[in-house]
């Protein structure tokens, strides 16, 4: 009998032990502070989180939980968005100010806590409050918990390739006299590779990204667009990448030798080290300009990759191969890739189409004008989603008062159809009807009933510019149903939805002068924005809030707020 004691013990400490192992809880500290760093020939004083650009890389096992305790040592106000990530009933720890929180102060702090559930891949985490996402940023890396893995090769490294924007200047005060003055900021002065330019810019000759690796083995090349403006193509001389992953969703695998990559989104992409070790080989960046008239930094960022275990040549001997990047207007190369992936049905955490849709919107979003009194300062560039220039509330975050009951924050109507029909991408429209350049300003939101599924139409419109803009939806991901040029007719363009596999993603480009069809069902109750990751946008007001109602439980509902939560 005694042993049987015994057994049951060991048993249950086993189990025990296995719980643990498979479901962690990881914990990070993020010291947010001020940093003076050399890039381009300048001393520049930046925001960075533990003295690094990019930020520290969060690494974490799908079913782990986080905890983040962000101190604010920096003299601005602060939040973290966890970008890409579910928050199922963590609502609170969304990140992006005045929405599900107030700002961090100076000298104060937050702890983010959440749960990684039925995610797997590369996603990221950046500042949500001013042009402060530039500098403070960093990657998510969640891989399959123990016992399960990958649907592909095991790759022999795994490497974080982050894009970004510098500029040799005070990036929140380039955002304030931008909201001033309602025109656009400066371009950014570089591209960046992990934080670093590459040789192509001055006093950059030795700030470059390398990357050594062995022929014959497979690296999974971990992409993220930091960048705050601009959408990229990237290549690698003489190689050819096979993506796997979209914004932490298992994709088809696509051949391919040149990816876009939109603001926000992320691309997990095979590469296979096949090629001559007597060469290095150039990876390079370089913006995707879909609005030809609108002025951007046409500059490239670059790193090498060596091929290691030559003994004939060292790495600054050998010749160095550059790819032939896209023209930066090639719309139809950009649309080939963004098009193109389609998602691994049956593998992990797969979501199938839901066939049932309670609710169709059809929202238009792009650039228009401000209405002000003082001419001085006029015209001012606004944007909006169907006639509706968002505003951020100023004295409560938007989930607080819905949580809490308090009026007077937001108005619940924004609308699921235009307010006005016209021929959304005629770029002549405005000298028939010049009135309808100006939104009104507003915080609306659109409410949704718990376990609605939405038909969310994007229809891009050309009232300034046609503009290929990335909308992020937090708290989601959505089925892409079809996408293409011109006005959205659902007579014609119904026949064009993929309901098979078609990408589930939280960040999509919608075609310039064009439209995109996605689906997804409010299973997250909470209040969470959706908004173009075009950084210049959203302050000019391209967004707007889904507020999901409770459901029937209280797993289903939104919890009390922590009690830490940062006060405006």
């Amino acid at each position: 009998m005694e042993s049987v004691k015994v057994s049951l013990a060991c048993a249950l400490l086993l189990f025990a032990v296995s719980s643990i192992a498979s479901a962690t809880i990881v914990e990070h500290t993020f010291n947010v502070q001020n940093l003076t760093m050399s890039r381009l020939c300048k001393r520049q004083v930046i925001t960075v989180v533990n003295g690094s650009l990019p930020g520290p890389t969060v690494r974490v096992k799908e079913g782990d939980s986080l905890i983040i305790h962000v101190i604010n040592n920096s003299p601005h106000n602060i939040t973290i968005h966890w970008h890409g990530i579910f928050h199922r009933l963590t609502v609170w720890a969304d990140g992006p100010s005045m929405i599900t929180q107030c700002p961090i102060q100076p000298g104060h702090r937050y702890a983010y806590r959440f749960n990684i559930t039925g995610q797997e891949g590369t996603l990221w985490w950046h500042a949500h409050s001013s042009f402060l996402r530039a500098t403070v940023y960093g990657a998510i890396i969640i891989r399959p918990k123990p016992g399960h893995s990958y649907p592909f090769p095991k790759p022999h490294k795994e490497v974080p390739i982050l894009f970004g924007e510098w500029w040799n200047t005070d990036v929140v005060a380039l955002e304030e006299a931008a909201i001033a003055t309602g025109v656009p900021p400066n371009n950014s002065d570089a591209y960046t590779i992990n934080g670093l330019p590459g040789n192509l810019y001055p006093c950059s000759k030795d700030r470059m990204f390398n990357l050594d690796v062995v022929k014959g083995k497979l690296y999974l090349l971990r992409i993220i667009n930091a960048a705050m403006n601009n959408q990229l193509f990237f290549k690698i001389a003489n190689h050819k990448m096979t993506v796997v992953a979209a914004d932490a969703v298992y994709t088809n695998p696509y051949l391919t030798d040149v990816i876009a990559i939109a603001p926000g989104q992320t691309v997990d992409a095979l590469l296979y080290a096949d090629q001559s070790i007597s060469s290095s080989y150039y990876m390079a960046a370089h913006p995707y300009a879909s609005a030809p008239g609108v002025p951007f930094p046409n500059t490239t960022t670059r790193g090498v990759i060596h091929y290691i275990g030559s003994a004939s040549k060292t790495h600054r001997t050998k010749r160095v191969l550059m790819p032939k990047l896209p023209s930066f207007f090639d719309t139809p190369t950009a649309h080939r890739f963004y098009s193109n992936l389609t998602s691994l049905v049956g593998g992990p955490h797969w979501v199938p189409v839901p066939r049932h849709v309670d609710e169709e919107m059809l929202v238009t979003i792009g650039l228009g004008l401000e209405a002000c009194a003082d001419t001085a300062m006029c015209p001012k560039f606004s944007a909006s989603m169907n006639n509706h220039s968002f505003v951020l509330p100023k004295k409560l975050s938007i989930l607080e008062a819905v949580f809490n009951g308090v009026e007077g924050i937001f108005t619940p109507d924004f609308p699921s159809q235009p307010p006005v029909k016209f021929n959304y991408t005629d770029p002549n429209i405005t000298q028939i009807n010049p009135g309808l350049l100006f939104a009104q300003k507003t915080t609306s939101a659109k409410v949704l009933k718990f376990n609605t599924t939405v038909d969310l139409v994007l229809q891009n419109h050309a009232l300034i510019a046609a503009e290929n803009h990335p909308m992020h939806l937090h708290g989601f991901n959505f089925h892409v149903l079809a996408q293409g040029f011109g006005n959205y007719d659902p007579t014609r363009d119904r026949s064009k939805y993929n309901l098979v596999d078609p990408q589930f993603r939280n960040t999509l480009a919608v075609p310039v002068g064009g439209w995109a069809v996605t689906r997804f069902t409010a299973d997250n109750p909470g209040a969470w924005i959706m908004h173009c990751h075009i950084d210049v946008h959203l302050p000019f007001g391209l967004g707007m809030v889904f507020v999901v109602e409770n459901g029937p439980t209280k797993s289903t509902s939104v919890p009390p707020p922590p009690p830490d939560l940062p006060r405006c």
